[in-house]
């Protein structure tokens, strides 16, 4: 009796018969997955997806008859499918892909829109698609409260958070547009500096940017070269760029660079991360959320070891518990915590003495 692992089953879902088909060629080359079907269309996807019952969907947002995100809606009350959203770099579709991935979807990789293109997502789809296969289909599991809360949070505490060198370092990938933006929901708009690496395309992180700023008590927004960190700020990485923490003589500022990839990602949580031990040594705090991959693990321990804060996302609490695993099994971890528990930790621990006050 054969002992192989079952093929990972992929359904693409493209109006595009161009696309289908470089998606099937780069499928079709990766030894442990197989195109069981495509679709034009969601109605056609609908019955296939009865007809073939696919590990993963790959799925576009501009479609005929009916867009990606209306039916990505009504598949993941019904029948809910890791989902991998493909879609051009259009401001629409940005906002779009967003609203899918707080819905449900697994990832988001861009169409390609050249030869050099074709060739970083071919590079970055069988990764994408092994972690979906990996990850639980997620209805929204907080969609009913994020609906209630579309407006910012300015709530204040009575203190300031911290101490003036506190400077806190989110990273995440699969599944991570979502969890930051429910630990931004639950903090205070006074909180300390931050700077947020989210693996994502060039394009989306500055609409990923611009919800969180609309929705959270904190600004938000992506950063440029040379941005100065204060109190209440929060910097995304730009796609395509890492986004490192330099130390200055009133404070702190960010570095955008577009060195190597490291862990196949540009921005790198390592990259990250290593730079604010280095910046901040002791008054960092790290929290390294859901993902696929190691990416972050050794920033982790290199954040522990300066005697920073660090905090890792729970397995149950993760769509894909990969980085926070890898950071674990390193010894990087200071502290697991759910994601509805992680605000809650950060607030605390930015709150001891110790946090900041050297």
């Amino acid at each position: 009796m054969s002992t192989d692992k079952p093929k990972i089953r992929v359904l693409i879902v493209d109006d595009s018969a161009i696309v289908r088909k470089i998606l099937s060629e780069a499928i079709a080359a990766e030894p442990d997955m197989e195109v069981v079907g495509t679709a034009p269309d969601p109605y056609v996807a609908r019955d296939k997806i009865l007809l073939l019952k696919p590990d993963v969907l790959t799925l576009d947002i501009e479609m005929p008859r009916m867009n990606g995100l209306t039916f990505m809606k009504q598949m993941m009350n019904h029948h809910p499918i890791p989902t991998i959203i493909i879609s051009s770099l259009g401001q629409a579709c940005c906002a779009s892909t967003l609203e899918a991935l707080r819905c449900g979807a697994v990832d988001v990789l861009a169409k390609p829109a050249g030869p050099y293109s074709v060739g970083d997502l071919r590079r970055a789809l069988a990764a994408s698609i092994r972690g979906a296969a990996g990850a639980q289909p997620r209805v929204a599991r907080n969609l009913l409260r994020a609906e209630a809360q579309e407006q910012r949070t300015d709530l204040q505490d009575a203190r300031p958070l911290g101490g003036r060198r506190t400077v806190i370092a989110i990273g995440a990938s699969t599944g991570g547009t979502v969890a930051i933006q429910e630990i931004l929901l639950q903090l205070s708009a006074d909180m300390p500096p931050m700077v947020i690496t989210q693996h994502i395309p060039a394009g989306f992180s500055l609409a990923f940017a611009n919800r969180l700023n609309k929705l959270c008590g904190m600004d938000v927004r992506e950063a440029v070269d040379g941005d100065v960190l204060h109190r209440g700020l929060a910097l995304v990485a730009p796609g395509d760029y890492h986004m490192l923490l330099r130390r200055t003589t009133t404070g702190y500022a960010v570095e955008l660079q577009q060195g190597p990839q490291v862990c196949y990602q540009r921005p790198s949580v390592d990259v990250m991360f290593a730079s604010v031990a280095q910046a901040a040594g002791s008054h960092g705090v790290g929290v390294l959320l859901t993902g696929m991959g190691t990416d972050g693990a050794k920033g982790m321990l290199t954040l522990k070891r300066a005697g920073a804060a660090t905090i890792a996302q729970d397995e149950a609490s993760c769509v894909v518990y990969g980085m926070p695993r890898e950071a674990k099994r390193l010894d990087a971890v200071g502290t697991v915590a759910s994601l509805n528990d992680i605000a809650g930790t950060l607030t605390r621990i930015v709150s001891q003495n110790r946090i900041g006050q050297r």
